[in-house]
C-alpha cells in the first residue's frame, strides 16, 4: 500500500527555515501530484501547497505569500517544501498528501494518501 513519510519538523525562531521531506512509496511516485496541508490545534487541516505530476505547475495558499517552495524529486519519491522567513502563525503539524491523479487541488477531498504530519514550532 502507499506510504508516506514526513521528516524535517521541528523548533525554529521566527524568521528561520525548515525543510520538509516526504518519502512515499507503494506506487509510482512521479505519476501524482502531491501537496502540503497542516492543522494547528482546534482547526481544520488546511491548505498549503499543491504540485502536479510532472513539478511543472505549482500552486500556494495565500498566507505563504512567497515564503514556501514546494518541489519534487521522482528518482527519490520525495517530496519537499522549503519554508522561509517563518511566523509564530505558521506553527501547526505538517501533511504530506498523494494526490488521486496527475492534478493537484487544495481541497482535502482530493487526496487519497496521508502521513503522519511532522510537527513545526515557532518561536516569536
Amino acid at each position: 500500500q502507499v506510504q508516506l513519510v514526513e521528516s524535517g519538523g521541528g523548533l525554529v525562531q521566527a524568521g528561520g527555515s525548515l525543510r520538509l521531506s516526504c518519502a512515499s512509496s507503494g506506487r509510482t511516485f512521479s505519476d501524482y501530484a502531491m501537496a502540503w496541508f497542516r492543522q494547528s490545534p482546534g482547526k481544520e487541516r488546511e491548505f498549503v501547497a499543491t504540485i502536479n505530476w510532472s513539478g511543472g505547475s505549482t500552486y500556494y495558499a495565500d498566507f505563504v505569500e512567497g515564503r514556501f517552495t514546494i518541489s519534487r524529486d521522482d528518482a527519490k519519491s520525495t517530496l519537499y517544501l522549503q519554508m522561509n522567513n517563518l511566523k509564530p502563525e505558521d506553527t501547526a503539524v505538517y501533511y504530506c498528501a498523494g494526490g488521486s491523479s496527475w492534478l493537484g487541488g487544495d481541497k482535502v477531498s482530493q487526496y487519497d494518501h496521508w502521513g503522519q504530519g511532522t510537527r513545526v514550532t515557532v518561536s516569536s
